[in-house]
């Protein structure tokens, strides 16, 4: 959303939570007031039982992090000027991390959704989880797009180093415009390291859990397959049979995962393929099932699944990272053996 889109709903949003306190009176409610020379959005005289309160409100077109906190600098010195201020960022959504940071910096917050935490004198209102329809789900579809991923496959894979854009670009093969997309926003998640020289990721634990979260394994083509002979030796099949047809294959879930973490046990192999997977199938008389199979054979949504991949027992492996987003959309211990592998080969990466 546009701020003046904000401003314009906002004074309803802002009536709306301090309606919920039967004692607390809204006396007048000014939009862009001059303060001393300086505009808030909204200055909301209130009256409580032990007197009155200013809320100076400042109202952004986003609630992350590196936006909300120059809000809280702005708000800081507009308080400068005004009696009794309590401080308050407006924003169409407000993210957990968002909410976190204005607690710790004594500013309320208040969305258009109605979700709010105001805390001043004797009152205080809280109001979380009222679905927002102007939430960060378009964001996120920019950020976990399958584009937007092979840059972040290519920072989670090398998190130590610290990328300029162009070369960024031109290692997860996307445009330099879409590299400068994903680090804007990464930056305004406050998800970049502040000093580093280039794009490297600050946390980059806290940047895999989120997008295993968003992670949709079911835009992947997978198809189920029997075969007589099983795990490891079925597995070295597939990769000839590949070979001999020119098609691209490497291992994941938890076919990769015992490479990387031997601890880990499996009955099914799962094995992406840059092709038909009825092409290794004819070769090998797989039978297709719906139920019992002890291979699945993936086409990817994308070819950036195969980026960082390695080649271990002689066969081609996806990368930990790739393999840890796959493990965690399985059942059937899909989550504990991501676990065993974030321990034993993700973590002392980073």
């Amino acid at each position: 959303m546009y701020e003046k889109e904000v401003i314009e709903q906002g004074e309803r949003a802002i009536r709306d939570c301090l309606d919920r306190v039967p004692f607390l009176k809204i006396r007048e409610v000014k939009i862009e007031p001059d303060v001393f020379g300086r505009r808030p959005d909204f200055l909301v005289l209130v009256e409580a039982a032990n007197g009155q309160r200013n809320l100076v409100i400042e109202a952004k077109s986003s609630g992350q992090p590196g936006i909300a906190r120059r809000a809280i600098d702005q708000l800081h010195v507009y308080s400068e000027g005004v009696p009794n201020p309590y401080p308050v960022l407006l924003a169409p959504y407000v993210t957990d991390a968002t909410a976190k940071l204005c607690a710790r910096e004594g500013v309320g917050y208040i969305d258009l959704a109605g979700n709010c935490r105001l805390s001043f004198g004797q009152v205080y209102i809280e109001q979380c989880g009222k679905e927002n329809p102007f939430s960060e789900k378009r964001e996120l579809r920019s950020l976990y797009s399958p584009k937007a991923e092979r840059v972040l496959r290519v920072l989670l894979t090398s998190p130590r180093k610290a990328w300029k854009v162009q070369e960024l670009a031109s290692e997860a093969d996307v445009s330099l415009g879409l590299a400068s997309k994903v680090k804007q926003i990464l930056k305004l998640r406050e998800w970049l390291a502040p000093r580093s020289k280039g794009v490297r990721l600050l946390d980059p634990e806290a940047a895999l859990t989120e997008w295993a979260g968003e992670y949709r394994y079911s835009k992947h083509r997978a198809v189920d397959f029997y075969s007589l002979v099983s795990g490891n030796e079925l597995e070295k099949q597939v990769a000839l049979a590949a070979k001999t047809s020119d098609i691209r294959i490497a291992l994941t879930g938890f076919s990769a995962a015992v490479r990387y973490a031997p601890a880990v046990r499996y009955r099914r192999s799962m094995i992406y393929c840059a092709g038909e997977a009825t092409t290794i199938a004819q070769k090998l008389d797989l039978k297709q099932v719906s139920s019992g199979a002890n291979l699945t054979l993936i086409q990817p949504y994308d070819e950036g699944v195969f980026y960082g991949g390695e080649s271990r027992d002689g066969l081609p492996v996806v990368s930990a990272i790739q393999t840890y987003l796959d493990l965690m959309k399985q059942s059937a211990r899909g989550e504990e053996a991501a676990a065993a592998l974030l321990q034993e080969a993700i973590r002392p990466l980073w």
